[in-house]
């Protein structure tokens, strides 16, 4: 593996904190409700293990999986489906629950999908966000944080399958990374 310098951007403290402080928002909305939160794999799935445990109501969890065409780095807008929900979610309350979005049209592709299986109601949660790099506008409800246009990994987040494990966020030292 090629050597990568990382540059912590957010603590695992600051992570920790804002994950319990979406599940208590997530969890005061849909009250008296069951919600199923539908992670996108993979780089979701940490930040819906950890948010789960923090919407201390009834819920379900699910996944769906895609790919994206194009370069390591960029997305295409091309996008395969890989793994189906398992789940029928006619007239349910869905929580898509992504680890970032950043030109979203990996997510729109999502969100369009599920919203033709009629859905009671469809909601975002994101732990990152780049807003800047929007190609396609996105309602998101519940944002952890808005980041810079870095390339990030940690908490789920990959580089080469790579860097999931980190308790934080940390972007790509450009000037120092080979790979950059």
């Amino acid at each position: 593996m090629e050597k990568i310098e990382l540059k912590k951007i957010i603590p695992q403290w600051k992570v920790k904190s804002k994950v319990k402080k979406l599940g208590r928002k997530i969890a005061k909305d849909y009250k008296d409700k069951n919600p199923i939160l539908v992670g996108i794999l993979k780089g979701s799935f940490v930040f819906l293990s950890d948010l789960m445990r923090q919407i201390k109501i009834p819920h379900e969890v699910d996944f769906i999986s895609v790919a994206s065409y194009g370069s390591e780095k960029k997305a295409s807008g091309v996008v395969r489906l890989l793994k189906d929900l398992s789940s029928n979610i006619e007239g349910r309350d869905v929580i898509i629950v992504e680890d970032i979005v950043d030109t979203g049209l990996t997510l729109n592709y999502i969100r369009q999908n599920l919203l033709t299986r009629k859905p009671k109601s469809l909601e975002i949660v994101t732990l990152l966000d780049k807003k800047q790099r929007r190609k396609a506008k996105i309602p998101i409800k519940y944002i952890g944080f808005r980041i810079a246009n870095n390339f990030v990994v940690g908490y789920g987040l990959d580089y080469n399958e790579n860097y999931r494990n980190l308790p934080y966020i940390a972007k790509m030292d450009e000037k120092k990374s080979k790979a950059w």
